[in-house]
């Protein structure tokens, strides 16, 4: 009861859990982005959010233990915390184990690189990914350096996202600029297959897919990461 009672609260604090009832006896980290990916600051507490220093210590954890097979990412996330984002994109990248992410609902802004931070990326049909540029909140002050600074991490958001896909930066850039498709900003809206079209994420498929895959990734053993026809 105690075992089940963690389980629950893990799930309600984290959104994490380690699955274990597969057949071939893996032990899977399960683990969600949902909501607005927090950064230094805390969000109101009626927000849905994803706080990096959940996420992080837990990667580690996985990565070090040697009972945890694979990690599974669900993603559901308006974007959120630049830094934050491109942290836990970083952390999930650089993992030695099996990384399969699935796209629900929707992946926007900087979940764009969360989304393709794994050896295999999925998107059910129904969801979206928004591409669009950084976005500052509050008052910036409109000086040479910031400008800079921005186009930096611009820079940085591009080139991990192309560098983990197979969109190229200049056809990312002509998607996130694109100034014809929304009203009020710029950017893109890609619904399933056009994500998968446009070389961001690898496949259309749900949970049964991207489940299967991560066990087809384990199976493939240390080097899966080495050989892109064992991902794909």
């Amino acid at each position: 009861m105690d075992k089940e009672l963690k389980r629950q609260e893990l799930i309600k604090e984290n959104g994490q859990l380690i699955i274990s009832g597969n057949k071939n006896k893996y032990n899977i980290l399960l683990m969600s982005i949902i909501g607005e990916v927090e950064g230094h600051e805390n969000l109101p507490d009626n927000t849905k959010s994803t706080k990096y220093e959940h996420i992080l210590p837990e990667l580690a954890i996985a990565e070090d233990d040697e009972s945890i097979k694979g990690v599974l990412v669900l993603l559901n996330t308006v974007g959120g915390d630049v830094e934050a984002g491109l942290a836990i994109a970083e952390m999930l990248s650089s993992l030695s184990k099996p990384v399969v992410t699935l796209v629900l609902g929707g992946s926007h802004s900087i979940g764009v690189p969360l989304a393709v931070s794994g050896d295999v990326s999925y998107i059910v049909p129904t969801a979206t990914m928004v591409v669009h540029p950084i976005r500052m909140n509050g008052t910036v002050l409109g000086v040479k350096q910031n400008y800079e600074y921005i186009e930096r991490m611009q820079d940085r958001i591009i080139k991990f996202t192309s560098s983990h896909s197979d969109i190229e930066e200049e056809k990312l850039r002509r998607i996130m600029f694109n100034t014809t498709e929304l009203s009020k900003d710029i950017g893109s809206v890609l619904v399933g297959i056009e994500a998968v079209n446009a070389g961001i994420i690898d496949k259309v498929g749900g949970i049964d897919k991207a489940l299967s895959n991560l066990y087809d990734l384990i199976n493939c053993g240390n080097d899966s990461k080495m050989h892109r026809e064992c991902e794909l």
